[in-house]
């Protein structure tokens, strides 16, 4: 009980203090059982870096084919990096649920960890991933249905459309195989194990690439299926890992142990929700504003300043994955130490990963922006309009890498403590009325493209200063309970 409600009811301090003393001795004396009663045994919390350094290679791997994709890709021209584009931001709009369910998975799976009781995470882990593969089957439909109507706001020409569409609709296939990836991998970084999704991610990887040769291209016999191909390279070998690490884990090959009972019940499936739903909300806002701040370009400035916002993501993109490698180490960490009733822990967690995002971040941002005209040319070719676009989107994003660090660092910690709600207010009030405001104020007065994409320092330093402020106030150390305790 906080203490704000403990106020409401009008007990005396003593009285608070004597059922907080008696909570906490029960909370020991049910960790000091289990241990005697021969559960998983208790281990060290890893450090930071050693979350970080598997997560950050983990998502480097998935970097590289996702650069290769656009070199695949962009040889096919400006309206095919457009349409893989268009297929990336709708798919991630329906895959909002799964990512609600994930994050909701990080934090219950990291307190009970970090409580110690094993049991608890695996079983957190079980019901995650009966929901998360629920709710796939069930976006398969709408993901058909709804590819080209969606693809076709964004004011691009009809080709371009019919390919978006085409990825959408492909990818959609293989929800399941998404689902159980992000599920899994999230439940085992969050009880400290970063390095199998590595080498799971690794093998991924390995077959995406002469996938992504082959189908795209058309060799060996297969036919040219260019943008469609590079779904269905990507949908096989995400099917391939997703079905590795279910079998490892059913044979418990990993330190998440597999269960298959005591899962099922309502108040487990209530936390997931409770804790869940505002990053799943998050998520549809950030796509939601996403899609107003690319038809604004794409109604306006064409498809090449459209394919531009694509290829330089993907420039930036290993910025990215590191700020994602701490974020990662960040919410694990931070859930770890609230479950172990650690709550200086979970703050010096919080602020550490953010001093390694930004110095990481800064500096990979700086070597990127120097060399982003040589790679604009590499990644798109004889593509003269494309590539100036691409460059001054890679240069704005490398000046703002520190308030990333702050999205990704900060806002990992508040998800991993369960606090959801606040990243998604952030969300709101950055990317909608900061963002969004300031593009369709640019585009109104007729200013250049690049102005459009400089919206993007606007909507960071407003989340910045929110998470910063949230961080600093400590509120996120009593949002979500032990899972243990409501057992």
């Amino acid at each position: 009980m906080n203490a704000a409600n403990q106020r409401g009811t009008g007990r005396s301090s003593a009285e608070d203090t004597a059922e907080t003393a008696n909570a906490s001795a029960s909370a020991g004396a049910a960790k000091g059982e289990r241990a005697a009663a021969g559960s998983v045994p208790s281990i060290e919390r890893p450090g930071i870096f050693h979350l970080a350094f598997p997560s950050i290679l983990a998502n480097l791997l998935y970097a590289v084919v996702a650069m290769v994709q656009t070199k695949f890709v962009g040889e096919l021209g400006a309206e095919a990096v457009a349409a893989v584009g268009v297929g990336q931001r709708v798919f991630f709009a329906l895959q909002a649920v799964l990512m609600a369910i994930s994050a909701g998975t990080t934090a219950l799976v990291a307190r009970a960890w970090g409580a110690d009781d094993r049991t608890e995470a695996s079983r957190v882990t079980m019901a995650s991933l009966a929901v998360g593969g629920a709710f796939a089957i069930a976006l398969t439909l709408p993901g058909f249905l709804a590819a080209r109507p969606v693809a076709s706001i964004f004011g691009l020409d009809a080709a371009t459309i019919e390919l978006a569409a085409s990825n959408v609709r492909w990818m959609s296939i293989f929800n399941v195989a998404f689902a159980i990836n992000m599920v899994l991998g999230s439940a085992l970084r969050a009880a400290g194990d970063a390095w199998s999704p590595l080498w799971v991610g690794a093998g991924v990887n390995v077959v995406n690439i002469p996938l992504l040769y082959v189908l795209v291209f058309g060799h060996y016999g297969f036919p040219a299926m260019g943008v469609a191909g590079a779904a269905i390279a990507g949908g096989v070998s995400f099917t391939l890992g997703g079905l590795v690490m279910l079998v490892m884990w059913i044979k418990q090959a990993f330190r998440l142990r597999y269960v298959s009972n005591g899962w099922y019940r309502r108040e487990r499936f209530a936390r997931l929700l409770q804790i869940g739903y505002p990053a799943g909300l998050e998520m549809l806002v950030f796509q939601a504003g996403f899609f107003i701040f690319l038809m604004l370009i794409g109604n306006y400035y064409g498809t090449e300043a459209f394919a531009a916002m694509s290829v330089g993501g993907n420039l930036m993109m290993v910025c990215f994955v590191v700020g994602f490698g701490f974020s990662i180490a960040g919410s694990t960490l931070v859930g770890q130490h609230l479950g172990a009733d650690d709550h200086e822990g979970a703050v010096r967690s919080g602020w550490r990963s953010l001093w390694y995002a930004v110095l990481s971040m800064g500096s990979l941002g700086a070597v990127v922006a120097w060399h982003a005209p040589a790679l604009a040319e590499f990644f798109l070719g004889d593509e003269p309009v494309t590539i100036v676009h691409t460059i001054h989107m890679a240069w704005i994003m490398a000046a703002i890498t520190p308030l990333f660090a702050v999205e990704f660092a900060i806002g990992g910690a508040l998800r991993g403590a369960g606090d959801t709600r606040f990243p998604l207010m952030a969300t709101l009030i950055g990317l909608i009325g900061a963002r969004c405001g300031l593009a369709i104020l640019f585009t109104l007065l007729g200013w250049p493209v690049v102005w459009v994409y400089a919206a993007m320092a606007g909507e960071y330093i407003v989340k910045a200063a929110m998470l910063l402020g949230r961080f600093r106030s400590g509120r996120w150390k009593t949002i979500a309970p032990i899972p243990s305790a409501a057992r």
